[in-house]
Protein backbone atom coordinates (compact mmCIF):
# COMPACT_ATOMS: atom_id res chain seq x y z
CA UNK A 1 0.00 0.00 0.00
CA UNK A 2 1.86 3.30 -1.39
CA UNK A 3 0.75 6.51 1.03
CA UNK A 4 1.79 9.84 -0.67
CA UNK A 5 1.08 11.86 2.45
CA UNK A 6 1.43 9.64 4.97
CA UNK A 7 0.36 12.17 8.20
CA UNK A 8 -2.87 12.83 6.82
CA UNK A 9 -4.00 9.42 5.66
CA UNK A 10 -3.23 8.52 9.23
CA UNK A 11 -4.97 11.60 10.51
CA UNK A 12 -7.88 10.41 8.50
CA UNK A 13 -8.04 6.88 8.76
CA UNK A 14 -7.85 7.19 12.84
CA UNK A 15 -10.78 9.93 12.77
CA UNK A 16 -13.12 7.68 11.06
CA UNK A 17 -12.30 4.34 13.57
CA UNK A 18 -11.97 6.43 16.78
CA UNK A 19 -15.30 4.54 18.47
CA UNK A 20 -14.12 1.35 17.98
CA UNK A 21 -10.19 1.34 17.98
CA UNK A 22 -9.89 0.59 21.44
CA UNK A 23 -12.43 -2.72 20.99
CA UNK A 24 -10.62 -3.63 17.90
CA UNK A 25 -7.52 -3.79 19.94
CA UNK A 26 -8.31 -5.47 22.55
CA UNK A 27 -10.54 -8.43 20.84
CA UNK A 28 -8.09 -8.53 18.18
CA UNK A 29 -5.21 -8.93 20.89
CA UNK A 30 -7.31 -11.55 22.70
CA UNK A 31 -6.53 -9.12 25.66
CA UNK A 32 -3.01 -9.15 25.64
CA UNK A 33 -2.73 -5.12 24.89
CA UNK A 34 -3.34 -4.43 28.92
CA UNK A 35 -0.30 -6.53 29.73
CA UNK A 36 2.16 -4.66 26.71
CA UNK A 37 0.36 -1.32 28.10
CA UNK A 38 1.35 -1.96 31.71
CA UNK A 39 5.13 -3.52 31.16
CA UNK A 40 5.60 0.28 28.80
CA UNK A 41 4.69 2.07 31.47
CA UNK A 42 6.77 0.09 34.11
CA UNK A 43 9.71 1.40 32.12
CA UNK A 44 8.99 4.92 33.80
CA UNK A 45 7.35 4.78 37.05
CA UNK A 46 10.70 5.88 38.40
CA UNK A 47 10.38 9.04 36.87
CA UNK A 48 8.17 11.93 38.39
CA UNK A 49 6.07 14.35 36.11
CA UNK A 50 5.55 15.67 33.34
CA UNK A 51 5.60 13.15 31.07
CA UNK A 52 4.63 13.27 27.15
CA UNK A 53 2.47 10.66 26.02
CA UNK A 54 2.70 10.89 22.31
CA UNK A 55 0.34 9.42 19.46
CA UNK A 56 -1.88 8.78 22.64
CA UNK A 57 -5.16 8.44 21.00
CA UNK A 58 -7.92 7.47 23.22
CA UNK A 59 -5.87 8.08 25.96
CA UNK A 60 -5.54 4.67 26.86
CA UNK A 61 -2.18 5.12 27.94
CA UNK A 62 -1.95 7.68 29.89
CA UNK A 63 -4.35 6.34 31.86
CA UNK A 64 -2.19 3.77 32.54
CA UNK A 65 0.95 6.09 33.36
CA UNK A 66 -1.60 7.53 35.96
CA UNK A 67 -2.62 4.44 37.40
CA UNK A 68 0.78 3.48 38.07
CA UNK A 69 1.92 6.49 39.69
CA UNK A 70 -0.08 9.79 39.87
CA UNK A 71 2.01 12.78 37.82
CA UNK A 72 0.81 15.55 35.62
CA UNK A 73 0.64 13.48 31.63
CA UNK A 74 0.69 15.72 28.25
CA UNK A 75 -1.27 13.50 25.85
CA UNK A 76 -0.79 14.42 22.62
CA UNK A 77 -2.01 13.68 19.40
CA UNK A 78 -2.18 14.76 15.62
CA UNK A 79 -5.88 13.56 15.72
CA UNK A 80 -8.47 15.97 17.43
CA UNK A 81 -11.38 13.42 17.49
CA UNK A 82 -9.34 10.76 19.31
CA UNK A 83 -8.30 12.87 22.04
CA UNK A 84 -11.62 14.23 22.34
CA UNK A 85 -13.18 11.06 22.84
CA UNK A 86 -10.90 9.75 25.66
CA UNK A 87 -11.45 12.66 27.21
CA UNK A 88 -15.25 11.96 26.86
CA UNK A 89 -15.03 8.50 28.00
CA UNK A 90 -13.02 9.16 31.21
CA UNK A 91 -15.22 11.97 32.17
CA UNK A 92 -15.74 10.53 35.51
CA UNK A 93 -12.20 8.46 35.81
CA UNK A 94 -10.10 9.98 38.54
CA UNK A 95 -6.83 9.44 36.28
CA UNK A 96 -8.38 12.44 34.03
CA UNK A 97 -7.63 15.17 36.45
CA UNK A 98 -3.44 14.48 35.56
CA UNK A 99 -4.35 13.99 31.92
CA UNK A 100 -3.39 17.36 29.74
CA UNK A 101 -4.65 16.21 25.81
CA UNK A 102 -2.91 18.65 22.65
CA UNK A 103 -3.69 17.73 19.45
CA UNK A 104 -0.60 18.76 17.57
CA UNK A 105 2.45 16.76 15.58
CA UNK A 106 4.82 14.54 17.00
CA UNK A 107 7.41 15.52 14.59
CA UNK A 108 6.94 19.41 15.15
CA UNK A 109 6.42 19.53 19.14
CA UNK A 110 4.67 22.57 20.34
CA UNK A 111 6.77 22.65 23.93
CA UNK A 112 10.44 23.99 25.20
CA UNK A 113 13.46 22.41 25.24
CA UNK A 114 14.32 20.80 28.32
CA UNK A 115 10.95 19.99 29.54
CA UNK A 116 9.60 16.11 30.40
CA UNK A 117 11.27 13.78 32.84
CA UNK A 118 10.08 10.85 30.57
CA UNK A 119 8.28 10.35 27.20
CA UNK A 120 6.29 7.44 25.88
CA UNK A 121 4.14 6.22 22.77
CA UNK A 122 2.30 3.01 21.70
CA UNK A 123 1.75 1.75 18.55
CA UNK A 124 2.30 5.23 17.18
CA UNK A 125 5.75 5.56 16.27
CA UNK A 126 5.40 3.22 12.63
CA UNK A 127 2.57 5.85 11.88
CA UNK A 128 4.76 8.88 11.67
CA UNK A 129 5.89 10.11 8.08
CA UNK A 130 9.14 10.48 9.59
CA UNK A 131 10.27 8.33 12.66
CA UNK A 132 13.84 10.00 12.90
CA UNK A 133 12.43 13.60 13.44
CA UNK A 134 9.90 12.82 15.42
CA UNK A 135 12.70 10.51 17.81
CA UNK A 136 14.94 13.87 17.02
CA UNK A 137 11.74 15.78 18.98
CA UNK A 138 11.37 13.64 21.76
CA UNK A 139 14.93 13.46 22.56
CA UNK A 140 14.61 18.19 22.65
CA UNK A 141 11.88 18.26 25.06
CA UNK A 142 13.16 15.46 27.37
CA UNK A 143 15.09 16.69 30.44
CA UNK A 144 18.74 15.43 30.23
CA UNK A 145 18.31 11.82 31.83
CA UNK A 146 14.86 12.08 30.53
CA UNK A 147 13.61 8.47 29.44
CA UNK A 148 11.77 7.64 26.28
CA UNK A 149 9.88 4.04 25.87
CA UNK A 150 8.22 2.99 23.39
CA UNK A 151 5.33 0.09 22.31
CA UNK A 152 5.25 -1.23 19.26
CA UNK A 153 4.84 -3.77 16.73
CA UNK A 154 7.54 -5.91 15.41
CA UNK A 155 7.54 -9.14 13.31
CA UNK A 156 7.92 -12.70 15.15
CA UNK A 157 11.05 -14.36 13.70
CA UNK A 158 9.99 -18.38 15.07
CA UNK A 159 9.62 -20.39 11.51
CA UNK A 160 5.87 -21.22 12.67
CA UNK A 161 4.62 -18.91 14.39
CA UNK A 162 5.80 -16.11 11.96
CA UNK A 163 3.47 -17.57 9.17
CA UNK A 164 0.48 -18.36 11.71
CA UNK A 165 1.13 -14.42 12.55
CA UNK A 166 1.54 -13.23 8.78
CA UNK A 167 -2.03 -14.78 8.17
CA UNK A 168 -3.84 -13.68 11.25
CA UNK A 169 -2.22 -9.76 10.19
CA UNK A 170 -3.05 -9.90 7.02
CA UNK A 171 -6.64 -11.96 7.08
CA UNK A 172 -8.05 -11.74 10.16
CA UNK A 173 -7.02 -7.82 11.10
CA UNK A 174 -8.59 -6.78 8.23
CA UNK A 175 -11.56 -8.50 8.45
CA UNK A 176 -12.38 -8.00 12.52
CA UNK A 177 -11.25 -4.17 12.29
CA UNK A 178 -13.78 -3.76 9.07
CA UNK A 179 -16.74 -5.27 10.70
CA UNK A 180 -16.22 -2.98 13.86
CA UNK A 181 -15.18 0.38 12.15
CA UNK A 182 -16.35 -0.34 8.67
CA UNK A 183 -12.88 0.91 7.29
CA UNK A 184 -11.14 -1.96 6.04
CA UNK A 185 -8.45 -0.17 4.61
CA UNK A 186 -7.22 0.94 7.95
CA UNK A 187 -6.38 -2.59 8.83
CA UNK A 188 -5.02 -3.24 5.85
CA UNK A 189 -2.97 -0.64 6.44
CA UNK A 190 -1.95 -1.87 9.56
CA UNK A 191 -0.34 -4.87 8.49
CA UNK A 192 1.43 -3.28 5.91
CA UNK A 193 2.71 -0.59 8.29
CA UNK A 194 3.74 -3.66 10.60
CA UNK A 195 5.76 -5.23 7.35
CA UNK A 196 7.33 -2.25 6.58
CA UNK A 197 9.00 -0.89 10.19
CA UNK A 198 12.53 -2.24 11.06
CA UNK A 199 13.32 -5.09 12.88
CA UNK A 200 14.55 -4.21 16.68
CA UNK A 201 18.11 -4.07 15.86
CA UNK A 202 17.89 -1.29 13.15
CA UNK A 203 15.39 0.47 15.23
CA UNK A 204 17.58 0.74 18.25
CA UNK A 205 20.34 1.92 15.70
CA UNK A 206 17.95 4.39 14.71
CA UNK A 207 17.18 5.69 18.13
CA UNK A 208 21.40 5.76 18.99
CA UNK A 209 21.71 7.68 16.03
CA UNK A 210 19.36 10.41 16.66
CA UNK A 211 21.56 10.69 19.77
CA UNK A 212 19.51 8.64 22.33
CA UNK A 213 22.40 6.39 24.70
CA UNK A 214 21.70 3.28 26.95
CA UNK A 215 18.84 1.96 23.92
CA UNK A 216 17.60 -1.22 25.00
CA UNK A 217 14.78 -3.20 24.37
CA UNK A 218 12.93 -7.09 25.01
CA UNK A 219 10.36 -8.53 22.87
CA UNK A 220 6.75 -9.73 24.17
CA UNK A 221 4.45 -12.76 23.32
CA UNK A 222 6.73 -14.38 21.31
CA UNK A 223 8.03 -11.00 18.99
CA UNK A 224 4.82 -10.18 18.37
CA UNK A 225 5.28 -6.75 19.89
CA UNK A 226 8.94 -4.95 21.33
CA UNK A 227 9.68 -2.31 24.01
CA UNK A 228 11.97 -0.05 23.32
CA UNK A 229 14.25 1.93 26.05
CA UNK A 230 16.64 5.20 25.64
CA UNK A 231 17.75 8.04 27.68
CA UNK A 232 18.55 11.60 26.87
CA UNK A 233 22.66 12.06 27.53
Amino acid sequence: MWIEDKKSYVKNKFSKVTRRYDLVNTLGSFGVDCWWRYLCVRELKAYPGPILDLCAGTLTLAKEIVRQRPRPVIALDITYEMLSYGKHRLARHPALSFIFPVAGDAENLPFSDNQFFGASVAFGIRNLANPEKGLMEVLRVLKPGGKFVILEFSRPTLPGFSRLYSLYLNKFMPLLGGKLTGDREAYEYLATSIEKFPNPEEFSLLMKNCGFYKVKYFQLSFGIVTVYTGLKP
